[in-house]
C-alpha cells in the first residue's frame, strides 16, 4: 500500500527500496567525476590569468598576432562549417535515401576523421594540397595555393567537422515520414518545393545542432591544421598554436588569457545557435 507523501510499504509495514539502488552514492560519485574533470580545470582556466591583472590580461589579448589568431580560428570554423553543412546535408540525403554498391564503405568513410589521429590527418591533407602535391600541384597551376594559407586552414576545420553534421541529420532524415512528401506531391508541389517546405523545416533543427558540433570542434582544433597551414604570424596561425607557444615560453598566465578568451567566444557562440535551435523548433 502507498503510505503517506507516496512512499511504498509492504504489508508489515517497511518501505520498499527504491529499483535504482545507490542513487546518493552514484550522484555524489558523478559530481565528484564532474568536478575533477570540468568544474575545476575551468576554475583554473579562470583565476590563473588574474595574475597579470586586468590591464594585463587586456594587453596580453590585444596583441594584433592574437587577435588574428582568434579571429582566423573563429572566423575559419564558422567559415568551414558553413561550407560543410550542404555538403553533409547531400552525404546524410545519399546514405539514407539510396542504396547503391560501396554505400557500407562510404558510410564507414565519413567516421574516418574520428578515428584518424589528428597528426595524420594533417600530415595526409598537407601532402596532397602542398604546392608539389597529388591535389596542389594542379591548383598551384591554376594560382590556387591552398597549404599554409587560411584556404589550408579551413580546409582542415572541414575536413574534421563534416562528420558531426552528417551524423546528426542522418538520424533525423532516416525518421522523417515519406507521407508529408508524397502529400505534398499530390498537392502538386514540385520537387524544389516539396524540399525547401516540408524537408529542410523539419531538419533545420539537426542542421543548426550538426553546425554548432562542428564548428565547436573546428575551433579547438589542433593537429589537423598546423601541418597545413604553415603558421605563419598575422596569417596562417591559428590561437591554439598561440596557446602551445606561450605554454613553451613558460607564459602560464598569457597562454591561460588566451584560452579564456577561447572559452568566452566559443560559449557566445554555441549559446547564440542553442538560442536559434528553440527558436527554429518554436516556430
Amino acid at each position: 500500500m502507498a503510505a503517506p507523501g507516496g512512499t511504498l510499504r509492504l504489508r508489515g509495514g517497511a518501505p520498499r527500496r527504491g529499483p535504482l539502488p545507490g542513487f546518493h552514492l552514484s550522484l555524489v560519485t558523478t559530481l565528484l567525476w564532474l568536478s575533477g574533470i570540468v568544474l575545476l580545470p575551468l576554475a583554473a582556466l579562470l583565476l590563473r590569468p588574474l595574475e597579470l591583472g586586468l590591464s594585463g590580461i587586456w594587453h596580453s589579448l590585444a596583441e594584433p598576432r592574437v587577435l588574428a589568431a582568434l579571429r582566423l580560428s573563429f572566423l575559419g570554423a564558422l567559415a568551414a562549417s558553413l561550407v560543410a553543412l550542404p555538403a553533409g546535408l547531400l552525404l546524410a540525403w545519399v546514405l539514407v535515401r539510396y542504396r547503391f554498391p560501396g554505400r557500407r564503405l562510404l558510410d564507414a568513410a565519413i567516421d574516418l576523421p574520428f578515428a584518424l589521429p589528428t597528426a595524420v590527418a594533417g600530415l595526409a591533407l598537407t601532402a596532397l594540397y602542398a604546392p608539389n602535391g597529388w591535389l596542389g600541384a594542379p591548383l598551384a597551376a591554376l594560382g590556387v595555393q591552398v597549404a599554409y594559407t587560411p584556404l589550408g586552414v579551413g580546409l582542415a576545420m572541414g575536413f574534421v567537422g563534416l562528420p558531426f553534421i552528417v551524423r546528426t541529420v542522418e538520424p533525423v532524415l532516416r525518421d522523417l515520414p515519406r507521407e508529408a512528401e508524397e502529400a505534398a506531391a499530390t498537392l502538386g508541389a514540385t520537387r524544389g518545393q516539396i524540399i525547401w517546405r516540408v524537408v529542410l523545416p523539419a531538419l533545420a533543427p539537426a542542421l543548426l545542432a550538426g553546425f554548432a558540433m562542428a564548428s565547436a570542434r573546428a575551433v579547438g582544433e589542433y593537429g589537423s591544421v598546423i601541418f597545413i597551414a604553415g603558421n605563419m604570424p598575422m596569417v596562417s596561425e591559428i590561437a591554439p598554436l598561440i596557446i602551445v607557444t606561450r605554454l613553451e615560453q613558460f607564459d602560464y598566465a598569457g597562454a591561460a588569457a588566451v584560452g579564456l578568451a577561447m572559452l568566452a567566444l566559443s560559449f557566445v557562440l554555441l549559446l547564440a545557435l542553442n538560442l536559434a535551435t528553440r527558436f527554429w523548433r518554436r516556430a
